[in-house]
């Protein structure tokens, strides 16, 4: 009987490995805090004029925000991305010093049902995912954004201006009645990159329209309309 290759062993290794972390849920830690969203504020109107819209919430499973979108109608569907992305195998190593990671984007998205082929969405729910993604992942996130996002939708998303300091912890946001969201402390996943308003219009420039919400706190958010 021949026996298989160390390569061969290594990619059954692997594949067990990334299975296992995959199969692991996001842990939220912390107390919620409470923050002021123009940008939810903006959006929520959106959400109680409409019915029967169909919400992409990206980020841990939140049951107050299910409840919530629920009671007002809509569905929802969720997908924890930044969790995926950075924990669940698909980062390839440099193929030489010196350069960039790569990332297995179409496996990446394969896996994700949100992604298939199909789906639609009339509000995605982004907040700062962009920030703590792998570079390699940040524009074909956008362009799948783009892809399932139907014309006139919404999205809602949320930069840091400064990649260290108060506000910068990788968070939950927790949707409420009133004009605040709830931010809950996730994982440690580090902030990768801080974007300029001019780099954000640039990225999402297949969107008809950017509203740009300014605040005090190193976090600001943008209502897109697709």
């Amino acid at each position: 009987m021949k026996m298989p290759s160390l390569s061969a062993i290594w990619k059954i290794f692997r594949k067990k490995e990334n299975g296992q972390q995959r199969e692991r849920a996001t842990v939220l830690t912390g107390p919620r805090v409470p923050r002021s969203s123009s940008g939810w504020q903006a959006l929520q109107k959106f959400l109680r004029d409409e019915q029967g819209l169909r919400i992409l919430d990206i980020g841990p499973t939140s049951s107050q925000n299910i409840n919530f979108l629920t009671n007002l109608g809509h569905s929802v569907y969720m997908a924890d991305l930044v969790h995926e992305a950075i924990k669940g195998g698909w980062q390839i190593p440099a193929s030489a010093p010196g350069e960039p990671p790569g990332f297995n984007v179409e496996g990446f998205f394969d896996h994700n049902p949100a992604f298939q082929p199909g789906r639609e969405f009339d509000v995605v729910l982004l907040w700062a995912t962009l920030d703590y993604v792998p570079e390699a992942l940040v524009k074909p996130l956008i362009s799948r954004l783009k892809d399932v996002t139907r014309r006139g939708g919404k999205v809602l998303a949320a930069f840091h201006s400064k990649a260290q300091g108060p506000w910068t912890a990788y968070c939950r946001y927790h949707l409420t009645e009133g004009p605040d969201v709830e931010m809950q402390e996730s994982e440690h996943f580090p902030i990768q990159r801080v974007y300029t308003n001019r780099k954000i219009e640039q990225l999402f420039d297949g969107f008809t329209n950017s509203r740009f919400f300014l605040a005090k706190d190193n976090l600001y958010e943008v209502l897109l309309t697709r």
